[in-house]
Order: C-alpha cells, then sequence, then structure tokens
C-alpha cells in the first residue's frame, strides 16, 4: 500500500523539486531518491497524516545536497548583454548552467479556483523559476511551500526543521530578495495569461515557411529570443531578422508540433536530418505572449527534452 500513497505524492513533490533546482531532469531523478529513502523508511512513521510533511523534508534535503557547491542556474538574458554582432551562436555552457522548461500536471486543489490557477500560472513561468534561483536554498524552500503551495508556517517549519518564527523571518528575506532581484527576465513574468490563438498559427506559418519578415512581425519592437545552451541571445527586430538570415540554413523545412510548457504556449521544432530525410528534434519553442506580440522566445535545444515530454522522436 505505501507504493501506491508515495506515487500519490510523485507530481507535488515533482513541481516542488523543479521549482528548488531548475531542472526537469534534476528534478526527476530527485523525485526518484525521495521516494526510494521514503519507501525505506516507511512503517517508522506512525501517523499518516504527518507523511506529506516528512515526505517534503526528505525531499528538501535530497535538493539541498544536490545544491551544494553549485552555481545558480539562469536563463541567457540574465548572464549577459544582447548579442552586439549577429552571427549564428557558438559559444555555450554546460547544461546545468540553465534553467531548463520543465512538464508540469494539473495543480493540486486548483479546479475551480481562479486564485490558484493564477497563482499556479505565475509560479511555473520560466521567470519565476529563474528569479527562484537567486534565493539562498533554504529560503527558496521556504518561499515555495508557504507562496506557492500555501503550506501553513507550522507545517513548513516541521518539514524544514525550522522553527514557526524562523520560518516567518525567511519568507520575509526571501520575499524582499526576489523583489530586488533585478534580472531582466523579471519582465517575463507579467507575460498574457492566455496567447491568442491566431497569433500562434501565425507563428506556426511564419516559421515553416521561414518568412523572415512575417516572423519579425510577430514581435514587440524590442523583442527578442534566446537558445540555450547558447549563451548568445538577440534583441530587437533588426537584430531579429539578421539572427533568421543568419540560420535559416538549420530551419527551412521544419514542422512544428504544438505543446504546452511552462504555463506557456510552446512548440517542439523537427528539423529535416537531410534532404528526402527524417525530421529530428531541433528545439522546444517556448512563446512569452505581451499584448497580443511575442515578448520573448525562449529555443531550448535539447533533444532529451523531448521524450520527457511525451513528444516523438522523429517525424517522417
Amino acid at each position: 500500500m505505501e507504493i501506491a500513497e508515495l506515487e500519490e505524492l510523485r507530481p507535488v513533490l515533482s513541481r516542488y523539486c523543479y521549482r528548488m533546482l531548475g531542472s526537469t531532469f534534476d528534478a526527476d531523478d530527485a523525485v526518484q531518491d525521495t521516494l526510494l529513502r521514503a519507501w525505506r523508511s516507511w512503517d517508522r512513521l506512525a501517523e499518516p497524516g504527518a507523511r506529506r510533511v516528512w515526505v517534503h523534508r526528505i525531499a528538501t534535503n535530497v535538493c539541498l545536497d544536490r545544491l551544494r557547491e553549485r552555481k545558480r542556474r539562469a536563463l541567457p538574458m540574465d548572464l549577459s548583454e544582447p548579442a552586439a554582432i549577429i552571427a549564428e551562436p557558438r559559444d555555450t555552457l554546460p547544461a546545468e548552467a540553465w534553467v531548463w522548461p520543465g512538464a508540469e500536471g494539473p495543480l493540486e486543489g486548483a479546479a475551480g479556483d481562479p486564485a490558484a490557477v493564477a497563482l499556479r500560472r505565475e509560479t511555473v513561468r520560466l521567470a519565476f523559476v529563474a528569479a527562484l534561483q537567486t534565493l539562498p536554498p533554504r529560503q527558496r524552500a521556504v518561499l515555495i511551500l508557504r507562496d506557492v503551495f500555501g503550506w501553513p508556517a507550522e507545517d513548513t517549519a516541521r518539514a524544514l526543521d525550522m522553527t514557526a518564527p524562523t520560518v516567518h523571518s525567511s519568507l520575509h528575506r526571501a520575499r524582499g530578495a526576489l523583489a530586488r532581484a533585478n534580472l531582466r527576465s523579471e519582465a517575463l513574468r507579467e507575460t498574457d495569461a492566455a496567447a491568442d490563438p491566431g497569433l500562434l498559427d501565425r507563428y506556426v506559418e511564419a516559421f515553416e515557411r521561414m518568412d523572415i519578415e512575417a516572423l519579425v512581425a510577430l514581435f514587440h519592437a524590442d523583442g527578442s529570443l534566446s537558445m540555450p545552451p547558447f549563451v548568445m541571445w538577440v534583441r530587437g527586430r533588426d537584430d531579429l531578422a539578421e539572427f533568421y538570415r543568419a540560420t535559416a540554413h538549420h530551419c527551412r523545412g521544419s514542422r512544428l508540433l504544438p505543446l504546452s510548457v511552462n504555463g506557456a504556449p510552446a512548440f517542439a521544432q523537427y528539423a529535416p536530418a537531410g534532404p528526402g530525410e527524417q525530421r529530428l528534434p531541433w528545439g522546444i519553442h517556448v512563446l512569452e505572449v505581451l499584448g497580443g506580440r511575442l515578448a520573448h522566445v525562449h529555443t531550448f535545444i535539447d533533444a532529451a527534452l523531448y521524450r520527457r515530454f511525451g513528444l516523438p522522436d522523429a517525424l517522417d
């Protein structure tokens, strides 16, 4: 029976660990480690009602171990200025440098609750996950449990081996630190709750035809694009057009499949491996829409994401 009970906790643990670690792959590993540790000690916990707190304590310790001596993850726009010279990107950073997109199911208890749905949308945005990474890990855990999951201070204190007054103090510091983070990506936390389907259709049509003029017209004048693991990112319609021209040979003949990533509309790009060959995974486009136009497009280039999101390995 304990296996079934533990598996019921997997979705909420995934949400917690993803926000703590900034990587869906690291979160998967942390959740698996947590469930294994919890299973080994399940019979020692007498009170079924205390198990949620106890399992989150294990998950927190797993995450803290993984975050020890690790540099913070970030989005490209928070690490450097936009490119001054537009060319094909070359310089990369290792995977552990970046915030990566996450797959997230329905929020527990959110059905029919507009406030809960809005909170879910805001706190799963890539910009919010990136901002979380600026916090010390224990403050991060306090803010996630209190402000994202809505836990009482007493449960949070038990999960983190703290006192309730210490939780209140840590939460106050964490909120202040988030407000002072001053990240460029902060502007993307206020993007539209829902994107116009017509805009998404035009994006797919323009991209698949590699109609650069039509594609760039969908962006705000200061719209931007980034491509982890590449450090380079591009801002402004003129530079976007030049960038698309420089990289069009990679994208011609591509097809886009729709999905949802981090509460935002997204597309999985499949690019042709060669004339007459299959189209293979190239990058996950996550669209940040503000006022009916594109504010930013994150293009995450990592074929492993496709399998994680349940996408096909290739398109004919």
